[in-house]
């Protein structure tokens, strides 16, 4: 069965992600949009640096023209924030990306963007897999080169130009250009790499590169830019006396930082410090979003400025559309994504990475000195996280446990409530937490805490791992 979680469809290569079932996605995308009347526009496709990225996104092309659709198609790969971008700014229905975004080399998947460049709700994946269900026999496709000679695939020129142009309209770039940062990027073998070179080239930034170009295997590290994977982005930068060190992720949405120290700077740091800068520095008043396994200290933040922190389910569509309601300045998640009012109703780590260097640049400081100086004001928030693998035949137990017989450990802390909304948040008296929720894109369990410190956060995971014999 294929089913999409909170960042689209994902399988392993070989397995289950295949030309059969990605020329199926396509078909069910198809029908979903003739039937709700949305087929009159061109739907674009773009792909990242995975094994069989490209080939796939030809895959659901040929579907799409034999279905009579009109293809918008890249010559080269992109960061679906782009993709979001082309669908918002050219008013398109519907977008598709070929990406596992952050997920092992093994994995592909597809991410489908729908009006306004958002990702696509429940209703409409759901929709989509029912379609996909029903399909019967062989599904049509009209071969790539005869599609594109037959004008039913368009290959756009100039594709960024309009992405990098809102994103550069919206810098402060006389402050970059002022401190003039050295910086040591690291796109980590995936799509991001053009758009923020564009942009730090523009700026006047010094940059050097590592990990640059197409490797399906990602030189063998996982394409999700943390702590344990930037080992050597955080030994260059010291070693080479580099201001900062900026990672992406595999399909250009999710942000690393690396302090000139060497300090990783946390993606829950990166939320608190752009929104403290958006509004004391940029004067851009309004609340703040985050998923419910992000830093309470966004809280803290708001509420002594004045503002509300809305908490919001994980799955980034949840914060976009929650920045829409309440005109937030920006909204996030610890995973790494962010976005801003104005932009992209998605995440988008070119932007969110721009927009840090001008931060430190406006404020003449290292992301250590900002975030310390907020610790001392507002309390220190350390998260631990685990992921937790399982046998299959135990996921029935688990669940059970967890979310039918709401069985909780002994943390040794005083609870004030718990909530169910999107897995089992504890929400402590002390202004901690611990979450535990089956993950959305691989069969993995997550259990993220925040306390003040290290070990009290990790106390908690592991109260949660001890009870369900993990």
């Amino acid at each position: 069965m294929i089913r999409f979680g909170t960042g689209g469809w994902r399988a392993v290569i070989g397995e289950d992600f295949i030309c059969a079932n990605v020329r199926k996605i396509a078909a069910g995308v198809c029908a979903y949009l003739k039937e709700t009347d949305r087929a009159e526009l061109p739907v674009i496709i773009g792909y990242d640096h995975r094994f069989l990225s490209d080939t796939a996104a030809r895959w659901m092309a040929e579907v799409l023209c034999a279905a009579g659709l009109h293809v918008y198609f890249l010559r080269r790969s992109a960061p679906t924030p782009l993709i979001m971008h082309t669908v918002m700014k050219r008013g398109l229905h519907c977008g598709l990306e070929v990406t596992a975004s952050h997920n092992p080399a093994n994995y592909n998947g597809i991410k489908v963007i729908v009006d306004d460049g958002r990702d696509a709700p429940l209703e409409v994946t759901g929709r989509i897999e029912t379609i996909i269900a029903s399909l019967e026999g062989d599904i049509p496709f009209t071969p790539f080169d005869r599609a594109c000679a037959e004008g039913g695939v368009e290959f756009l020129r100039n594709p960024f130009n309009p992405f990098l142009d809102d994103i550069i309209g919206q810098m402060d770039m006389a402050k970059i250009r002022e401190r003039g940062p050295r910086i040591l990027f690291d796109p980590m073998y995936g799509s991001g790499t053009y758009a923020l070179m564009c942009i730090l080239y523009t700026a006047r930034c010094t940059v050097d590169t590592i990990h640059m170009g197409r490797d399906a295997y990602f030189g063998g590290n996982l394409p999700a830019p943390s702590e344990e994977t930037l080992h050597e982005l955080t030994t260059r930068v010291v070693n080479g006396g580099y201001d900062l060190g900026i990672a992406l992720d595999g399909d250009g949405d999710r942000l690393g930082i690396i302090d000139s120290n060497g300090r990783y700077i946390s993606a829950n740091e990166i939320l608190v410090m752009l929104y403290y800068y958006l509004h004391e520095y940029r004067g851009w008043s309004g609340p703040v979003v985050r998923n419910l396994a992000t830093t309470h200290m966004l809280d803290r933040v708001a509420a002594d400025l004045g503002e509300t922190c809305y908490e919001v389910p994980v799955g980034f569509k949840w914060i976009s559309s929650k920045i829409d309601e309440v005109d937030a300045v920006l909204g996030g998640e610890s995973s790494g994504g962010l976005t801003v009012r104005g932009h992209i109703h998605g995440k988008d780590s070119t932007y969110a990475a721009a927009l840090f260097v001008e931060m430190i640049s406006a404020m003449g400081q290292s992301p250590s000195e900002i975030i310390e100086a907020l610790e001392r004001k507002y309390g220190r928030f350390v998260m631990a996280e685990g992921n937790y693998a399982f046998n299959p035949a135990d996921k029935g137990r688990i669940q059970d446990m967890v979310f039918k017989d709401r069985l909780l450990p002994d943390f040794g802390r005083e609870i004030d409530r718990v909530s169910y909304e999107d897995g089992c948040k504890v929400y402590f008296r002390d202004g901690g937490f611990v979450i535990c929720r089956f993950s959305g894109t691989e069969p993995l369990l997550r259990i993220f805490a925040e306390s003040d410190s290290k070990a009290r956060a990790q106390a908690s995971i592991d109260a949660f791992r001890a009870q369900l014999g993990l």
